[in-house]
């Protein structure tokens, strides 16, 4: 955890001027005339020689100095870190019983204090006290300083760099940190088949050959680097089993991380490394219990005496429904038996007292519908609300539920395999999505565990940072903006200022462009069952080519990583490579490989030459995205991670080779041309004489369309372009059109300059295109528009019979006592979102249209139409859940002060509409508007609902075409 996202907020400066050394509260670590050393407690726990021992390793990075480790006070001298329990003999000769410091550490969880004390006995010159409330706590705080001194929690995982000191000293002024805000954090390791288990067996572990007890001590170290102390364990069948290697459970004590097991695994057992259906039967309750019950008591007595938080329930083997029962209803009875016989276990065997021991129940995919019928639950048991395994929790606490004993938490993804489609390859949950969603949480109660799905940990790096980071310090991510400024402050710890806020910008542009459309989503393909891939939702014909503005994005993101690369300094290229640069060009390279392809196919069809080079550039965006994974795993830290990145998981469609279309180009006619909003092939357009028009411009829009002047022949032209009026302007009017890669075509750009307009009213001119005496004309509609009621008018206007409008754009606010819409920055494909707060635990006050208008908050929109119609509107919001099951995920809009339409976003299960919600991470609904006058109107919108994110909103007039981007606003341009 980098240092300013703590409460605390510690000053990090190292001083290592000789004056700053002689003053109080600084301490000197390595200098010209000291040579700090460290003491802990012999009688301690292990993971006090452990952070010890690591801290002096640490200190060696920075210094080339290493520490002595003792455990005999009586022996050291001159400057000294202390470290140990605050009960224990070690640090109460340190620290004063009655102090402020000792009185606020007892009896806390997981807190440390930092203190220098000057001359404490006559051997002792200085001494850094690093004393514990318990056993992490004190490793907490050890921890602390191994980041003070500039060695990062991703020193080993991520190879970020320590920057060397010629000499060390620190301030500190007394410090006690608070309690974590959330008590249980941790990771689960998961879908380890493509990354972390190969890596582990064959690379880091191939004397276990498996994730064994040498990796976890490194997933360990990370966690309580990170302020995290849970671990679910790594459970596919290409792991054995975590209980299956004694090391393993040895070695989480030695750290202290609490072992759990997933929301599949029950009583800490690996049901797909453990349970033998061939030699035990089904996994089944009902038919089987003896065996199943006896598999369970058997973990359980030999889990006696460990540090563990178990998983209580039963569902199938592997991520399955539970055997035995055909409803949730039918459910309930068996599930609360399962529950007492496990309970039963846990008290005969781990502690009298059940509720003194570590319970959690997930309510996770079909158990919640089993919850929801009725079933009863433990009061001591921490229920774990899940999202949908795409960053949307499901549902929150009800405001019983908020008052469980046992508390709640969640179990949330950064990584998942499964319907409609996996992503595991590439880390893309957005860093406001995840403060968004983890806050709710937080602030309707669920703060006993958090669980983050990590997938392999790699490339899930920066995912991990900031969920760890929130869950240890809440408060500073109330604040929206604060995921951006999360991010830049970390970017800024591992690379420095300079090139840390340049790779900081990268990566949220990155996280931006994964938002809209996540790479290994864009093929268009499902899974559960796997369908194979097909044409993208980006649209080549219309708003400028929006699948080529993606394909602009991503090059400029590219050329961004590739400059930034060449400008880090060699110790941190290997952090940069692995944290910025393969997933940015990787996932540059997936988008292109499919955009480039439709492009091969769409401009096929219009008969372009051009084809072929779309076609190529897909083929080489797919070798480029191979050739880069064998470097991944071959050339960089020198090895040190073969085997851990896979270029394509599962093998799944969208990591293939690209299918590209056959294509036929007729060469009859050498040279065309494709208008903006020119879809079909027409290869006779010379022949015929064809004209083509552009869409509408006028001057409340200023638009701007694109021509493609394009070879269907193998040959060298040139062109002209000339105009009908002055007031045409082209981005070009000559040129040169050669078949060589990327120069078969060319695209023009074409505008009005409206001061040369002079008339008001619409006008009509010609582009006419011309190449060795042939010619093609495209028709140009213009449209001045004077009307005074548009003089002073700020507002939205209608655009070619559409307006667009992005929802945190409003024109006014009316906020009520019981409710508002509050602008969240960083959300949506807009940037920002409109949410409706607060997120109250009592259910909705919704009773009818008037009581809506009157005592619900409101936010208006101003917008003028050019035509009459009979329009629909379109509002897209993320495809958030219902808060609890008091409420659902409604808004509610009128035009003009008319009727109001209540409309609710709810999904329900895994339905198509859920399926396409996640995909693109927008839930969208179209609704029929009342007829229109042309003129001026307003667009209100009323919560109902807690937790409705609005993000952008569009009206068809009957002009509306077809896009999945987010469209430009159609906002007044005249001023």
């Amino acid at each position: 955890m980098f240092l300013k996202s703590y409460r605390y907020a510690i000053a990090f400066a190292i001083l290592i001027s000789q004056v700053a050394a002689a003053q109080k509260n600084t301490f000197p670590i390595f200098t010209a005339n000291a040579r700090a050393s460290i003491v802990y407690d012999k009688g301690s726990t292990k993971l006090d020689s452990i952070a010890a021992n690591l801290l002096a390793e640490d200190i060696e990075r920075v210094t080339s100095f290493k520490p002595a480790v003792t455990t005999d006070i009586a022996k050291a001298n001159g400057n000294v870190i202390v470290i140990g329990n605050v009960q224990s003999g070690l640090v109460q000769k340190f620290i004063d019983k009655q102090s402020l410091l000792n009185q606020n550490l007892q009896g806390k969880w997981e807190c440390f204090a930092l203190k220098v004390i000057d001359k404490p006995s006559p051997a002792i010159s200085k001494a850094f006290v690093i004393a514990g409330s318990d056993a992490r706590g004190t490793a907490y705080g050890v921890f602390t300083l191994s980041e003070k001194i500039g060695v990062s929690p991703w020193w080993w995982w991520a190879d970020a760099p320590v920057r060397q000191q010629k000499e060390l000293t620190v301030a500190q002024a007394d410090f006690i940190s608070l309690p974590p805000a959330v008590k249980y954090r941790g990771i689960f390791i998961n879908d380890e088949d493509w990354g972390l288990q190969p890596w582990a067996a064959k690379t880091f572990e191939p004397e276990t050959g498996d994730i064994g007890p040498k990796t976890y001590a490194k997933v360990f170290e990370l966690l309580l680097r990170l302020k995290a102390n849970l671990i679910w364990p790594a459970m596919h069948p290409s792991t054995k089993a975590f209980f299956h290697y004694p090391g393993n459970v040895t070695t989480a004590g030695d750290y202290q991380i609490i072992i759990g097991s997933s929301h599949a695994e029950p009583m800490l057992r690996n049901n797909v490394g453990e349970w033998n259906e061939k030699t035990m039967g089904h996994f089944n309750y009902v038919t089987n219990k003896e065996t199943v019950y006896k598999y369970w008591e058997d973990r359980v007595k030999e889990s006696r005496g460990i540090n563990a938080m178990y998983s209580i329930g039963m569902r199938g083997v592997h991520d399955s429904q539970m055997e035995g029962v055909k409803s949730a209803k039918e459910a309930v009875p068996l599930l609360e038996k399962i529950i007492r016989d496990q309970r039963n276990l846990l008290s005969e065997y781990v502690d009298k007292d059940v509720a003194a021991i570590p319970q959690v129940f997930t309510a996770y995919k079909e158990v919640l519908d089993v919850y929801d019928a009725g079933l009863k639950l433990p009061d001591d048991v921490t229920l774990v609300w899940p999202d949908d395994n795409y960053g949307y929790i499901q549902r929150l606490n009800n405001e019983t539920e908020q008052a469980r004993k046992g508390g709640a938490g969640v179990y949330y993804h950064a990584s998942y395999w499964g319907r409609p489609h996996d992503y595991i390859w590439l880390p893309s949950t957005h860093p406001s999505l995840m403060r968004e969603e983890m806050m709710k949480a937080y602030q309707t109660g669920a703060d006993r565990l958090w669980v983050l799905n990590v997938g392999d940990i790699k490339p899930a790096e920066y995912n991990i940072q900031e969920f760890l980071d929130m869950a240890y310090d809440a408060k500073p991510f109330k604040e929206s903006g604060y995921a951006k400024q999360h991010l830049l402050q970390w970017a800024i710890t591992v690379f420095g200022k300079e090139n840390g806020q340049k790779a900081a910008t990268i990566l949220w542009d990155y996280y931006d462009l994964a938002f809209e459309r996540k790479p290994e989503f864009m093929g268009w393909s499902q899974t559960e069952p796997t369908t194979q891939t097909n044409f993208t939702g980006f649209n080549h014909f219309y708003f400028g080519d929006e699948a080529q503005k993606r394909i602009d994005k991503y090059n400029l993101l590219e050329a961004d990583a590739k400059r930034l690369r060449l400008q880090m300094p060699p110790k941190e290229a290997d952090a940069f490579y692995q944290l910025v640069y393969y997933p940015v060009v990787s996932a540059s390279w997936m988008n292109k490989k499919f955009l480039y392809r439709d492009k091969a196919y769409f401009y096929s069809k219009q008969n372009r030459l051009s084809a072929y080079d779309y076609a190529q550039l897909s083929k080489n965006a797919y070798d480029s995205i191979v050739k880069e994974t064998e470097y991944f795993n071959a050339v960089i830290a020198g090895g040190k991670w073969k085997n851990i990145m896979s270029k394509n998981p599962r093998s799944l469609p969208v990591f293939l080779s690209p299918v590209l279309p056959g294509i036929n180009i007729d060469s009859t006619s050498a040279w065309s041309i494709a208008p903006e909003g020119f879809v079909t092939k027409d290869s006779s357009l010379l022949e015929n004489k064809t004209s083509l028009s552009l869409p509408s411009f006028d001057n409340l829009n200023k638009q701007k369309y694109f021509v493609d002047i394009f070879l269907s022949k193998q040959q060298t032209m040139n062109w002209t372009a000339s105009v009908s009026h002055n007031w045409i302007r082209l981005s070009e009017n000559n040129g040169r059109l050669i078949s060589e890669q990327g120069k078969k075509q060319k695209r023009i750009w074409v505008d009005v300059d409206w001061n040369k307009m002079t008339n008001i009213g619409e006008q009509n001119g010609t582009i006419t295109f011309s190449v060795g005496g042939q010619q093609l004309a495209v028709n140009i509609r213009a449209n001045k528009t004077d009307k005074p009621e548009l003089a002073n008018y700020e507002g939205f206007v209608e655009n070619n019979g559409f307006v667009s409008m992005h929802a945190a754009h409003f024109t006014r606010q009316t906020t009520k006592p019981f409710s508002q819409w509050k602008l969240v920055s960083g959300l949506g494909y807009a940037g920002s979102g409109l949410e409706s707060f607060p997120l109250s635990t009592k259910g909705s006050s919704l009773s009818n249209d008037d009581s809506i208008k009157r005592k619900n908050s409101v936010v208006e929109y101003d917008f003028y139409t050019l035509t009459s119609a009979t329009p629909f509107i379109t509002i897209f919001a993320l495809p958030t859940h219902p808060v609890n099951n008091n409420f659902r995920v409604r808004y509610a809009l009128s035009i003009d002060d008319g009727p109001l339409e209540t409309v609710d976003i709810k999904t329900s299960g895994k339905s198509e509409e859920w399926k396409q919600n996640v995909l693109r991470n927008r839930a969208e609904r179209r609704t029929g508007l009342p007829f229109l006058k042309a003129g001026k109107h307003r667009l209100k919108i009323y919560c109902v609902d807690p937790g409705v994110v609005l993000d952008e909103i569009r009206i068809d007039l009957g002009g509306l075409k077809k896009a999945y981007s987010l469209l430009p606003e159609t906002k007044l341009t005249t001023r």
